[in-house]
């Protein structure tokens, strides 16, 4: 018999409630069917979180009676159905983790919340309109004041831990002057967010739990409805925020109130006398909040730049940027930058809405405006918060290309903010982009673990293992996203990726169609479309997708996005064998956009086209242009000047200039899908130079990490490079049963497509 539950009550985590004393599970309020063995092992790891529970504890307290072999199959099926019940995964665990050979432990208890940072993750916010609840504590107000007794705030009970999170309702404003709506929770959330000790909901998790209470996206949190987002999101308490209007005074109060038991926590209230002098009285309140609710008096001290200062003086500028956050989440990127725009017309010191547009440029692909941007953010700094400063930082870094740099930015803020998860996935992309795979995973499953309701979190999480070519774990990480009902477009695409690993052309027909119905398909995938079409030496159907995709692009205005499409295209129609097409798309991309990744695919396509001198001037242009970027100068320009040598028939001095290439080769060197070109490039010398065995080493480095090679069209000719290397050693079995896996591979090719036509007579002759 197992043992009682020695401490009634309940235990919360996430949507879920376990009521102790009747041994039941409830969801959103709702009970869940989870009896026996299950909702008493269950019991056994929520009432000790975080603590190893071993299992042969488990065993002595459930299973005291029963031989080890009914003991053993007693609690896998009691683990397996409690995970079912919560929705769990024993691979990327939200509650319950295994800890093999061991036994397990309940991590949902300490389960962190992604931070709300304003520049990352823009949300919805409703116009506020009256409440009861602000109308009675108006009067409260004046009726202190009236008595001569009135008190500046107030602590009335306890204080927060740096586990529990919480939740910023809107304000209340009773003063008629629209300028307040938005702008004091946007200020509010700048300013409790500067705390390492604060944790907020993120305004992507309360639409996810509104969803699931069947109410409107963006709906207007009152004091009633943010408790209720409160319980289910398994948080402590909210932050309820009031102005009103008192004689000629402005009066602003913040509440503090435990969502489960009602309990006010903290309440604090400060005058203005005037409109402008809001935003002083509101951050003078929140830094005397965050030391009620339990923040060290040097935390507060040294993160807590006054709001005025890291924000902007201007509520005007502060209300339009707070309306872009709102479109951005509801509508996307493009429906955000107008308000953006017009929050740095209104204050050209706005270093957040500059940092903003930068982020949101780079979401549309326009790597030189976001560029601007960042720049501009970078150099207004020291007008933000701490944490703020981290992302701006970060940004500015990344956009000149400063990995090693940015990489520091992220260790040093996750030692200030150890509860983010940002740093954790920002840190993973770095790694993959330098070709550390298994240092990103590592980055990226710990962002998972930080926040585990993040969509980007499961792309990342998916694509570090595909990269490694550990499909089933991608698979299963993306059938628990989808599972959960979370959008996200780097989810389709990668999840497009997967599925053509796995030869699964229904799924990758639904994904580029976008006919699965689901939040983020609506979009085709053109340039993934175009890749695979290529892949399969369809060339002249890859050139109608990358025509489609950048008549889009230039339709919404992204010239920079069209430029790379066209870039990309030149440096596939290179290696077809269609020289004069990729000179000519390779020219009109510099053209319409000289970009970073533009000009970088141009000149190695140019180069390969046999024109080296304007691949040469372009390489020398992105030299001048970005001294600093660790991919430019590593990676890119030793490719482009490695394609100039093969094209001048030197290989030996192409493999001399390949080798700083050597340690990041396996990393990403722009946004387009591009892959592995040092090892493409040094297979060609090889071959120049007649060492079969060498060239087909780095040409089976495209089939060893088929993973990260994805669709990418010269994994399909590396193939072909590898029937050459084998045919230069004299392997002609090999070489033949190689020929004929690449014709097989583009069996229905086009048949006019140069490379095609070349290897069949090669084909032809080694029979």
């Amino acid at each position: 018999m197992a043992e009682a539950s020695k401490s009634l009550g309940s235990v919360q985590f996430g949507p879920f409630e376990l009521l102790l004393d009747t041994q039941e599970l409830r969801k959103h309020g709702r009970p869940v069917k989870l009896s026996g063995q299950a909702i008493q092992t269950l019991t056994v790891l929520a009432t000790r979180p975080g603590q190893l529970v071993t299992r042969e504890e488990l065993q002595r307290k459930l299973w005291p009676t029963d031989s080890y072999g009914d003991f053993e199959h007693g609690l896998n099926a009691a683990i397996n159905k409690l995970r079912e019940k919560l929705g769990d995964s024993a691979t990327t665990p939200t509650y319950v983790e295994t800890l093999p050979a061991r036994g397990y432990r309940f991590i949902g208890k300490i389960e962190p919340e992604e931070p709300t940072l304003s520049v990352i993750e823009p949300g919805p916010q409703k116009f506020f309109r009256k409440s009861r609840g602000s109308i009675v504590a108006l009067a409260l107000v004046i009726a202190l004041i009236a008595g001569g007794i009135y008190y500046r705030s107030r602590y009335l009970t306890g204080h927060l831990t740096e586990k529990d999170t919480i939740l910023l309702a809107d304000f209340s404003n009773t003063t008629g002057n629209s300028i307040f709506d938005d702008t004091l929770k946007q200020g509010l959330s700048v300013q409790l967010n500067q705390s390492p000790f604060l944790q907020l909901v993120s305004d992507r998790k309360v639409n996810e739990t509104l969803k699931l209470m069947t109410r409107p996206v963006g709906e207007r949190l009152t004091p009633e409805v943010a408790r209720d987002v409160c319980q289910r999101t398994g948080s402590t308490a909210t932050v309820n925020g009031s102005i009103a209007e008192l004689g000629s005074q402005y009066v602003i109060g913040v509440k503090v109130v435990n969502c489960n038991s009602g309990d006010v926590l903290a309440e604090v209230q400060e005058h203005s006398e005037k409109t402008e002098s809001v935003l002083k009285a509101l951050d003078k309140a929140a830094v005397e909040l965050r030391s009620k609710l339990g923040e060290s008096r040097s935390s507060v001290e040294k993160y807590s730049a006054p709001l005025p200062e890291i924000t902007t003086s201007s509520l005007d500028a502060l209300k339009t940027f707070s309306l872009g956050r709102k479109m951005q989440l509801a509508n996307g990127d493009s429906a955000a930058l107008p308000f953006y725009k017009r929050a740095v017309e209104l204050d050209p010191n706005f270093a957040i809405a500059y940092a903003a547009l930068s982020f949101t440029y780079g979401n549309l692909g326009e790597g030189m405006l976001s560029a601007e941007n960042a720049r501009k953010a970078y150099e207004l700094r020291e007008r933000v918060s701490e944490r703020e400063r981290f992302v701006i930082d970060f940004a500015y870094r990344t956009n000149t290309g400063e990995l090693e740099e940015s990489a520091q930015i992220c260790e040093r803020w996750k030692e200030t903010y150890p509860r983010d998860y940002l740093p954790y996935g920002d840190l993973g992309v770095i790694y993959r982009a330098l070709g550390k795979l298994e240092k990103a995973l590592e980055e990226a499953r710990e962002a998972h673990r930080r926040a585990p309701n993040a969509a980007n979190t499961y792309a990342n999480l998916g694509l570090d293992y595909v990269n490694l070519n550990r499909l089933d774990e991608a698979e299963a990480v993306y059938k628990e996203a989808q599972d959960r009902k979370l959008g996200d477009e780097l989810l389709v695409y990668y999840r497009y990726g997967l599925a053509f690993l796995k030869g699964d052309t229904a799924r990758m027909e639904q994904l580029a169609t976008g006919s699965t119905g689901e939040s983020g398909t609506e979009d085709s995938l053109p340039l993934l479309e175009a890749d695979t079409a290529a892949w399969y030496g369809k060339y002249h159907r890859a050139g109608e997708l990358t025509k489609a995709g950048i008549d889009s692009a230039q339709l919404s205005g992204a010239k920079e996005g069209a430029a790379a499409l066209q870039a990309a295209e030149a440096l596939r129609e290179v290696e077809a064998g269609y020289t004069k097409l990729a000179r000519r798309d390779a020219a009109a991309a510099v053209i319409l956009a000289p970009g970073r990744d533009v000009l970088g695919l141009a000149a190695l396509a140019l180069a390969r086209a046999g024109d080296t001198v304007a691949a040469g001037t372009l390489a020398s242009e992105l030299s001048q242009r970005y001294p600093l970027d660790t991919l430019v100068q590593r990676y890119i320009l030793p490719t482009v000047r490695a394609a100039i040598a093969l094209q001048r028939s030197d290989p030996s001095r192409a493999i001399e200039l390949l080798k700083p290439t050597s340690v990041i080769e396996l990393g990403q060197p722009t946004d387009a899908n591009v892959l592995l070109l040092p090892a493409y490039l040094r297979g060609e010398a090889y071959l120049m130079l007649h060492d079969g065995k060498g060239a087909a080493a780095e040409f089976q480095k495209f089939i060893d990490h088929r993973g990260l090679v994805g669709n990418f069209s010269f994994g399909a000719l590396a193939r072909l490079g590898l029937a050459r290397a084998y045919a230069a050693q004299g392997n002609t079995v090999s070489a033949r049963a190689t020929y004929e896996d690449f014709l097989t591979l583009w069996k229905d090719a086009d048949p006019d497509v140069p490379i095609f036509i070349q290897a069949k007579a090669e084909y032809t002759k080694l029979r």
